[in-house]
C-alpha cells in the first residue's frame, strides 16, 4: 500500500496533465485550519478540494469531514483515496467541464481568502472546533 504523500504526489501530477494550466495548491502550512482539504485545485472560475487518504478506511482527522461537507455545498469537496480515485476524478471532470460556475446562490459565496482564514461568516449552523492557532478578538 502507497504512503498517503506519495499517493498524493503522484495525484497533483495526474490533475496537473488533466487540467492544464490549473493551480493545484498543497495545503500544509501552518496557516490552514485544522482539518483543511489537502488541496485546493483552481481551474478557470471554477475549484475543488480534496482530502487524500492513503486508503478509505484510512482514520480522519477532526474535522475534515466538515470541511468537505462544507466546501462541497460551495464548489466540488471528496475524500479521495486509490479506491475511489477514478471515481471522484470522473466527478472532477464533469464539474469542471459543466458551465455553471457554482452550485450555491451568490449570497451564500465565500471568498477564498476568507475561508482559508478560517472566517466563515456567522449563519452557518455547523461550526468546527477551533485550532489552537485561530483566536478570535
Amino acid at each position: 500500500m502507497k504512503r498517503e504523500n506519495q499517493f498524493q504526489s503522484e495525484l497533483i501530477k495526474e490533475l496537473k496533465d488533466e487540467f492544464p494550466g490549473s493551480i493545484i495548491l498543497k495545503n500544509d502550512g501552518s496557516n490552514v485550519p485544522q482539518g483543511f482539504p489537502d488541496l485546493l485545485i483552481l481551474f478557470g472560475k471554477k475549484w475543488a478540494a480534496l482530502e487524500c487518504k492513503r486508503s478509505s478506511t484510512a482514520h480522519k482527522q477532526p474535522n475534515q469531514e466538515y470541511y468537505v461537507h462544507r466546501l462541497n455545498k460551495m464548489s466540488f469537496a471528496r475524500f479521495i483515496s486509490p479506491e475511489n480515485k477514478e471515481e471522484v476524478l470522473d466527478d472532477l471532470r464533469k464539474t469542471f467541464r459543466h458551465r455553471r460556475t457554482t452550485r450555491i446562490s451568490g449570497s451564500e459565496q465565500v471568498e477564498l481568502d476568507k475561508l482559508l482564514r478560517g472566517q466563515i461568516e456567522a449563519g452557518i449552523s455547523e461550526q468546527p472546533c477551533s485550532p489552537a492557532w485561530y483566536r478570535v478578538a
